[in-house]
């Protein structure tokens, strides 16, 4: 995924301001655009109207310290819809993450995720301090063919970095399978061959790219898929944890809780929200791939 445009939006604290550097990072890593937009953390509004010289000496400020191209975006009024629309013609958006978690946030979803539900781009939430480049990035992948495109996304990011695909098997199906009666046996097989066939993906997901610069690992758990992605976070020290993403309702994703709901929540590292609709490759290219394969 080729990254020209990068939105970073503000709340001018240090957290806000935190999303700003690691945009700014990505924008030298791509050579990009970066943008930064003021608004406040919960997207409700601003009544702050003297923040446009503020914004206007960050944008300076980053600018002398990466010696990128920065713009600082014009309309403060910090809407949701007012970001959402700058978002448009972005390849990717940054944001922080504020310490308050409101009702609002518990119900609705996080300001990331009522962001993803009407911004067409992916969306990094950035909590950890920015000192480095990202050197481990872990990939939460299925047996989709979207895995494949959550991977080179990650490659992209930064082609140094340290890549690690994981898939997790959900064991409710099984669970589901005894619970109808399904022979042991049967439950056993179903077992054996959702562990097979992840491992088989993995390989031809992780072998699919011709840049060979990362180091891609594998790994295969079993349980809670969010829960056992954000533990292998953890046990392998990524800084940012990429994690696609369906379109749905906040009620929805409280109702039924989805995989990157539940990441959201539990992860303490850096988080990359990926539209499961969204195109990396431009579509001659996507054609001529298929037109390969067939």
């Amino acid at each position: 995924m080729n990254i020209h445009s990068i939105l970073a939006v503000t709340d001018l604290s240090p957290q806000g301001n935190r999303a700003v550097l690691r945009a700014a990072m990505f924008a030298a890593q791509q050579h990009a655009l970066l943008k930064i937009m003021y608004a406040p953390w919960d997207l409700g509004g601003s009544i702050n109207t003297d923040v446009k010289q503020d914004v206007k000496r960050l944008a300076t400020e980053t600018y002398t310290r990466f010696d990128i191209l920065v713009k600082n975006v014009a309309d403060t009024s910090g809407h949701l819809q007012a970001v959402a629309e700058e978002a448009r013609w972005a390849d990717l958006l940054v944001v922080g993450e504020h310490s308050k978690k409101s009702a609002k946030a518990f119900f609705c979803g996080q300001t990331i995720e009522r962001l993803q539900r009407i911004v067409p781009c992916p969306i990094l939430l950035a909590r950890l301090d920015v000192f480095h480049r990202y050197r481990r990035i872990l990939v939460a992948v299925d047996s989709t063919p979207s895995s494949r495109k959550l991977l080179k996304l990650a490659r992209s990011l930064d082609r140094n970095a340290e890549i690690e695909s994981f898939h997790a098997l959900s064991t409710k199906l099984g669970v589901k399978l005894r619970d109808k009666d399904v022979s042991e046996q049967a439950v056993k097989t179903y077992q054996k061959e959702s562990t097979v066939n992840p491992q088989e993906h993995l390989f031809r997901a992780s072998d699919s790219s011709t840049d060979r610069r990362n180091r891609v690992a594998t790994m295969i758990g079993r349980s809670d898929v969010a829960l056992q992605a954000v533990i292998q976070q953890q046990h392998s020290n990524a800084e940012l944890i990429v994690v696609g993403k369906r379109r749905s309702s906040g009620f929805s994703d409280f109702l039924f809780g989805s995989v990157a709901h539940r990441v959201l929540w539990w992860s303490r590292g850096d988080v990359l929200l990926v539209p499961h609709d969204l195109r990396i490759d431009p579509p001659d290219q996507q054609g001529s791939s298929a037109a390969r394969t067939s």
